[in-house]
């Protein structure tokens, strides 16, 4: 009796602790699946945004790059292994998705908000001409910067299997990647003094976001006699041009989910939230003592 009553035990122990490993490594399974998100912060006690990269599950926090000068507006290459991303004063770069192997493309020190190509061999992206800004197209591993001459004024692109497109003068128009020829107006409503730089487009470019003016709050008196200048994070139909709907007030531009059923941005200037579109709930990624940063939308890894 005392031996199968000891058989018995060590069965239910045995099986309990495979259920426990198997558990380990279904949790660690997921986060490893879990697909990289790239934002911009500032570490603690210091002055100059950084990238840093997180799992969507909230794991693995890293930073990216270092030294004195900002880096913002990342863009993950079509296969996920790259990160195009803006280096104030320096140019455009590239570097893989741990930080290493950094490739520098551009030496104009405004270029900012780059965009890669579906087939991942080239890069759009802004820079100031003139009085205003306009949109280049360069190789992705560097090379020769050309202008797109009949593209009109732009904001940041977004560069998806249907086409190139462009925020301008309030809407988003697709162009031909090779002159900038508009191709096609959609007739939304993007705010054109705030939301320019700040447009998003969905996977599947049914939907956008941007930033644009918030209504006035009311009894609002910390700017003075006045309200404040306030922000909100807005989504639209690009193919129906119903209005758009507001989703978050005061928060920074966001940046579409692979499979286009959430956004990820920057809440109050410290937290990364996930917002779930279908429900309208959102979740917080702790960042341990960085405070991101609003000045450009996240990266979410395809």
């Amino acid at each position: 009796m005392a031996g199968n009553k000891l058989r018995s035990l060590l069965l239910i122990a045995s099986v309990t602790c495979a259920a426990l490993l198997g558990a380990v490594a279904a949790t660690a399974g997921s986060a490893a699946s879990a697909k990289w998100i790239v934002f911009a912060g500032v570490p603690s006690g210091q002055h100059v945004d950084q990238l840093y990269r997180i799992r969507s599950s909230g794991e693995g926090m890293q930073v990216l790059t270092q030294g004195q000068y900002p880096s913002i507006a990342p863009a993950f290459s079509p296969n996920g292994k790259r990160i195009a991303f803006s280096r104030a004063g320096v140019g455009i770069l590239t570097m893989d998705v741990d930080g290493k192997n950094v490739h520098r493309l551009t030496t104009n020190g405004r270029d900012s908000f780059p965009a890669w190509s579906p087939d991942g061999k080239k890069i759009a992206f802004l820079r100031v001409g003139g009085k205003a800004w306009r949109i280049y197209v360069m190789p992705s591993s560097g090379g020769k910067q050309l202008r797109l001459p009949k593209a009109p004024a732009a904001g940041r692109p977004t560069w998806h299997s249907s086409g190139l497109m462009i925020p301008s003068g309030g809407d988003v128009l697709k162009i031909d990647p090779a002159n900038g020829h508009v191709l096609k107006y959609f007739g939304n409503t993007v705010d054109a003094v705030w939301g320019l730089n700040t447009v998003s487009l969905a996977p599947d470019d049914s939907s956008l976001t941007y930033i644009g003016a918030a209504p006035p709050e009311p009894g609002d008196k910390e700017c003075g006699e006045g309200p404040c200048q306030r922000f909100a994070l807005y989504r639209e139909n690009v193919r129906t041009n119903k209005a758009p709907k507001l989703v978050a007030k005061n928060v920074g531009p966001a940046t579409f989910s692979p499979d286009g059923k959430q956004l990820a941005f920057v809440a109050r200037n410290t937290k990364l939230e996930l917002w779930t579109l279908a429900t309208r709930s959102s979740r917080s990624l702790a960042l341990g003592g960085t405070y991101a940063t609003a000045a450009a939308a996240p990266a979410w890894q395809p």
